[in-house]
């Protein structure tokens, strides 16, 4: 089970950065990317062992196939790849901008999705790997003021649902990771923001917002423990499609659980009435 060989992206903070810090320890080697070239080089030149940096914009699709055709040159495969870059946005939808919204698709979404594509190739031809997508519970579960990183990562956990079941018999394993409130930057100065804010969505998104900005810091997630339960979700001999992280997310995903089922029920007799008899 050692000697895997990780690509994470955004390892700068957060959970990326416990999660490279904790693979380095468990002695597999990871590749992290960064944005900026001063970050890589600080990380090369830190002489960390069983790691290297590298600079990727997964909002460039030339960035990735060319990083990941090197990968492959200088290592041979890729084991795990965990989609961990991303960035958080706040509004109420009918506040966001569609140029806005793009900004967050771009990463959330589109950039997965290529990471995702371009490796997907080495690994059917091992037979072998483990696609990590770093969700949320918000994937799962809507909030108000959230709607359009919720739609992202709704669309995220779509095709990866999907794709889970498309690469299975290649011997590929695909997991969703979905964590509530962890003490990352994700609520400080990573959270983007919709520019419009109207009067009438004080008492939904703008109450959201205000949230987020207090409980920066005092979230109950602990991203070294979150790393660990992925670094062991990798490492199980079936692991799960979802892995949900934190008490809140058990909440939350729970809530939505319970509505759906509740809608459901309550329009059993209309969904059955539809039909040719």
């Amino acid at each position: 089970m050692k000697n895997k060989i990780w690509l994470i992206t955004g390892i700068s903070s957060g959970l990326g950065k416990a999660l490279a810090e904790s693979v380095i320890k468990e002695s597999d080697f990871v590749i992290g990317t960064f944005r900026h070239q001063s970050q890589v080089d600080e990380f090369n030149n830190s002489n960390i062992k069983n790691a290297q940096a590298i600079l990727l914009d997964i909002t460039n699709e030339k960035s990735i196939e060319n990083n990941i055709k090197k990968i492959i040159s200088e290592h041979g495969k890729i084991d795990v790849l965990v989609n961990n870059a991303g960035i958080g946005f706040v509004g109420a939808v009918e506040e966001t901008s569609l140029k806005e919204v793009r900004t967050v698709f771009e990463p959330n979404f589109f950039g997965t999705l290529k990471m995702t594509q371009t490796v997907l190739p080495f690994m059917r031809k091992e037979k072998n790997g483990h696609i990590i997508q770093i969700s949320s519970h918000g994937g799962i579960k809507a909030f108000a003021g959230f709607g359009i990183y919720n739609a992202s990562k709704f669309a995220l956990e779509g095709f990866s649902e999907a794709m889970a079941q498309e690469v299975a018999p290649l011997g590929i394993k695909v997991s969703i990771v979905e964590p509530g409130p962890f003490r990352t930057n994700f609520a400080g100065n990573g959270l983007g923001q919709a520019e419009s804010m109207i009067d009438d969505y004080t008492d939904t998104a703008g109450v959201f917002r205000t949230k987020l900005k207090e409980v920066d810091g005092k979230q109950e997630g602990d991203p070294v423990k979150a790393s660990k339960a992925i670094i062991n979700l990798v490492n199980s001999e079936n692991p799960t499609l979802r892995l949900p992280l934190g008490k809140v997310a058990l909440m939350t995903i729970g809530m939505k659980l319970d509505s759906v089922k509740s809608d459901l029920e309550t329009n059993r007799k209309t969904a059955q009435n539809v039909v040719y008899m």
